[in-house]
């Protein structure tokens, strides 16, 4: 497995090594010694599967708070996902920036997110499903969200969105120390 730096700190790319043959594909997708030697050192609590079915379907922004900030580590089963982070630690001396990557079924890559880091993304084909593991389980009281269009971020989506949810539309602009 290789992985690559990003713009933001604690924010890195896995790329596996693919194995090919008569049979089919193999590769490691999540191994927690090799990215405990580049920083992210991860336990998985919980995994998440998020099915969607239409091109242009966005996901986001969303993070949780302390206690129960999490690291995260998407991947793309299928389809293709253009997936952002925003750096939300405001000590961070890439604070508000964002990092875009797009990852799919083809490259076979994830997306390493740190802690107090946001993830949005937008789905670049129909029937993307996105496999998430988490550093922390789910708690509501510590979730927040920001709206995907919100000029603090700077986002630059690649396309508009065409399927998103009411709650997902709905959240406030981002404030920051929340």
């Amino acid at each position: 497995m290789e992985v690559l730096s990003t713009e933001i700190d604690g924010v890195l790319i896995a790329v596996p090594e693919v194995h090919v043959d008569e049979r089919g594909a193999f590769w490691r997708s999540f191994c927690r010694g090799t990215l405990a030697d580049f920083g992210f050192d991860f336990e998985v609590s919980q995994a998440n599967v998020s099915v969607n079915r239409h091109r242009h379907t966005l996901r986001g922004f969303h993070y949780q708070r302390a206690p129960s900030a999490e690291k995260k580590v998407l991947t793309v089963l299928t389809g293709c996902a253009h997936v952002v982070v925003v750096d939300l630690r405001e000590e961070s001396p890439s604070f508000l920036q964002n990092v875009a990557v797009e990852i799919s079924e083809g490259d076979r890559r994830s997306i390493l997110i740190a802690e107090n880091c946001a993830t949005g993304f937008l789905t670049m084909a129909d029937d993307t499903v996105v496999h998430y593991q988490m550093g922390d389980v789910f708690r509501p009281e510590c979730y927040l969200g920001f709206r995907y269009d919100d000029p603090a971020a700077g986002v630059s989506w690649p396309a508009e969105p065409a399927v998103i949810s009411d709650r997902d539309a709905s959240f406030a602009p981002l404030v920051v120390g929340r």
